[in-house]
């Protein structure tokens, strides 16, 4: 029996690694299935699914110039086409004439907003440069403050308790 690149054959599990499972194909050739070619789900541990003497129907991937014979158990599955659903577009509550508006650019146009409005004082003055950077360097500061509190305890955080 020649083996052919995409054609589905079945066989008999003989060998099972912590990598895959080897698949006796018949005719003194074996198989190798990836652990990540035995299921679409993720497998932790190919016992829970494999076992020795299983058969099993395998699509033939690939045979290397060596003679592996690269094997999946996922791709011969029959596969259902699968329908996504779309969510629709939310519309703007607001008088918007009918057109669509993404929640995603809501939040920036209003972070931009209060980003400007920051910049202002109640008298509606634009601040100086100085009340900015000074606002800046006591927030950042702060941050950083938080941030130190936050990992001094934990091991291998950066500038934890030195004995």
């Amino acid at each position: 029996m020649s083996v052919e690149v995409g054609t589905k054959v079945t066989g008999k599990v003989s060998g099972i690694t912590n990598f895959g499972a080897f698949v006796d194909l018949g005719d003194k050739q074996t198989g190798l299935v990836h652990i990540s070619e035995v299921s679409d789900g993720f497998v932790k541990d190919i016992h829970d699914v494999l076992a020795v003497g299983d058969e099993v129907q395998v699509k033939i991937l690939s045979v290397g110039d060596d003679g592996k014979i690269a094997l999946s158990i996922r791709k011969a599955m029959a596969k259902k086409p699968s329908v996504k659903e779309h969510k629709p577009y939310k519309k703007h509550e607001g008088d918007n004439n009918g057109r669509f508006h993404h929640e995603h650019n809501r939040n920036r146009d209003d972070k931009r907003h209060s980003f400007n409005n920051s910049k202002r004082n109640n008298d509606g003055k634009k601040k100086d440069f100085d009340s900015l950077l000074a606002g800046f360097l006591k927030e950042s500061e702060d941050r950083l403050t938080s941030l130190k509190r936050n990992t001094e305890g934990k091991r291998g955080g950066r500038g934890g308790r030195r004995s």
